[in-house]
């Protein structure tokens, strides 16, 4: 503490960013992301000064750095704290403060700013800070601006304390506090008199009160918050012999624990578990004798759709992507009930439905049944067995390199408890069509909150920093889209490999309708930017390699490296890719019967 306490009554701002980082600290705080500029100097030097309690870490492309914290903050649970300068620094925070609110990780975004004065005046790097990311935030305010007074300190520390608690409770997600500076900036006198202060100022009084409440390693999948009591299981949920569990979307902190409550469930009350391939259910297998992974593809079978229609659904945390599912269940207007202790409206659907605000882990397991006693859940499960068998044959004989594959593989040859980052478009979609299920205990990650591709490398960077040696699956368009992720290399702490599916385009696109429109198709939906990315890779000092072979694929992700940063490419036709998935999607379940 001594250390810090000389340089923090340099000047004004310099106390006021002290105050503010030792309180974030013992709250907490272990990780900090600093963009290079002026206004900000107080708050970096501040930080740099709690080096290594907290963690700082310099990126230069603010974007990027949002990306990177919201990365961190998915893969360790704890709010990351990322800063910047005036001006239009903060607005390339916006579509990670976004991603972040909808996903529900817990960032703490400080802008720094001019001083009142210095607005609307045409003064250098000034914009309109306040509320500059609208209703995203779980609050916001912009700081008072610094005082030495005991009593202005004590309104800080109480503030900073407030806005980390509102990271965090009563849902995770995105705060944001505008911090406005006057000269100077460097810890420099500035003409106030703070011997006074400095006497009368004792640390370990002044901070005694803060502690670290926040309950990082909760089993409950978004949130603080717990019930008072376990959750009863309804009655008409017992007395209902055609109901299904959907186990969509989620990236909770104890997988496990989430896996085996979605387990007794389903077990108490013999329904199915229709697990999407981003829930953990699915590299949990063992623990869920009822998990039907295949659902897409069985209800492109009308007749199957039809003889499975459930009269209840519960649908845990969000639901899953896909568009067969979701129509099903708007044909069949099933009674259904949202089980996820938000406060957000989890229903695009607007069906019939109750929002229970409880985790899955709240509701009281009863007597667990090990063997269907109805008709129904039996059905789900010998089609499950019969598609599965059909898609894992077919998969298993295909030696070209197809997009398709790709998913399916690394589902089953990941090292144990690898921290994996799914990107959006084509990707995700072949992780719920594809994705068997396993016991692997693989961990998910991915920006399905705004479903964008924006941020994509920088997120899977931040995931992976000082983790296990990590994996990122994505498209081409989308590692294009954020390549100032690269230039995190130096700062990254850990290991990346990147499967890159490059098709030289929007492969999602190849699968609606305007693809039969060419022109103007191909130009502004396709959108081949013909990279080479050996030498794209080079240019960063990253690992390319060009895979050839699914053998060879296999190799280079078990075991993985220890550290640095690697693409692995693998080259597609998207065309033919397209072409693949409209044959053969529609084909898996088309001769199943049960």
């Amino acid at each position: 503490m001594s250390d810090l306490i000389p340089i923090a009554f340099k000047n004004v701002n310099q106390l006021w960013a002290y105050i503010l980082t030792e309180t974030l600290k013992r709250l907490g705080l272990r990780c900090v992301i600093i963009c290079p500029g002026s206004r900000s100097t107080p708050l970096a030097i501040a930080f740099a000064q709690q080096v290594p309690e907290i963690e700082a870490i310099s990126i230069l492309d603010e974007r990027s750095a949002a990306f990177f914290g919201l990365g961190q903050a998915q893969g360790t649970g704890r709010p990351v704290v990322i800063v910047c300068t005036s001006g239009t620094a903060g607005a390339n925070f916006y579509s990670a403060v976004i991603e972040a609110s909808y996903s529900r990780v817990p960032l703490l975004i400080l802008t720094t700013d001019r001083p009142p004065e210095l607005r609307d005046c045409h003064s250098g790097q000034t914009i309109d800070q306040l509320r500059l990311y609208g209703n995203y935030p779980n609050w916001q305010t912009e700081l008072a601006l610094p005082s030495p007074d005991m009593g202005m300190l004590a309104y800080l520390r109480q503030t900073v304390i407030h806005s980390w608690e509102r990271s965090q409770t009563p849902t995770k997600g995105p705060v944001h506090l505008n911090i406005p500076f006057r000269d100077p900036l460097a810890p420099v006198p500035d003409g106030t008199d703070l011997s006074y202060l400095q006497s009368q100022f004792q640390p370990e009084d002044f901070f005694a009160e803060i502690t670290n409440t926040t309950p990082f390693s909760t089993p409950h999948s978004h949130s603080a918050t717990l019930t008072a009591s376990p959750f009863p299981i309804p009655q008409q949920w017992k007395e209902c012999d055609r109901g299904i569990i959907i186990a969509g979307v989620a990236q909770p902190s104890q997988p496990e624990e989430y896996c085996r409550a979605i387990a007794h469930l389903s077990q108490t009350l013999q329904w199915p578990v229709l697990a999407e391939g981003l829930s953990p259910v699915r590299n949990y297998a063992e623990l869920n004798p009822y998990l039907i992974s295949t659902y897409d593809l069985i209800l492109r079978n009308q007749q199957l759709a039809k003889q499975l229609a459930p009269e209840m659904v519960i649908q845990v945390g969000e639901m899953p992507t896909s568009k067969e599912l979701r129509n099903w269940i708007d044909a069949t207007q099933p009674r259904r009930w949202v089980i996820d202790n938000s406060d957000q409206n989890l229903d695009p659907l607007h069906g019939r439905t109750t929002h229970l605000r409880i985790s899955v882990e709240d509701i009281k397991a009863e007597e667990r049944n090990l063997s269907f006693s109805s008709d129904y859940g039996k059905k789900w499960c010998d089609a499950e067995t019969q598609v599965r068998l059909v898609v894992d044959q077919t998969m298993g004989r295909i030696d070209e390199i197809i997009e398709s594959k790709a998913a399916w593989l690394i589902s089953q040859i990941l090292p144990p408890g690898t921290p994996l980052f799914i990107g959006n478009s084509m990707p995700v979609r072949d992780v719920e069509y594809f994705w068997k299920p396993n016991n692997l205990g693989v961990r998910s990650h991915f920006n399905r909150g705004a479903n964008g591709i924006d941020g994509t490398l920088s997120t899977a960077l931040g995931m992976a920093h000082r983790q296990q040696s990590s994996v990122m699956l994505t498209g081409d368009l989308a590692l294009l889209h954020d390549t100032n992720g690269f230039l995190i290399r130096n700062k990254f702490v850990g290991h990346l490999t990147i499967v890159l599916i490059n098709n030289n385009g929007g492969g999602i696109f190849e699968m609606l309708p305007i693809a039969k429109f060419d022109p103007p198709f191909e130009e502004f939906f396709g959108t081949p930017q013909d990279i080479d990315f050996a030498q794209l890779c080079a240019t960063y000092n990253v690992q390319h390699e060009l895979i050839t072979s699914w053998q060879q694929l296999q190799q280079r992700l078990n075991p993985l490296p220890s550290k640095g940063i690697r693409v692995l490419e693998v080259r597609t036709n998207r065309k033919a890719d397209a072409k693949w998935r409209q044959e053969n999607l529609r084909s898996f379940a088309a001769d199943i019967a049960v």
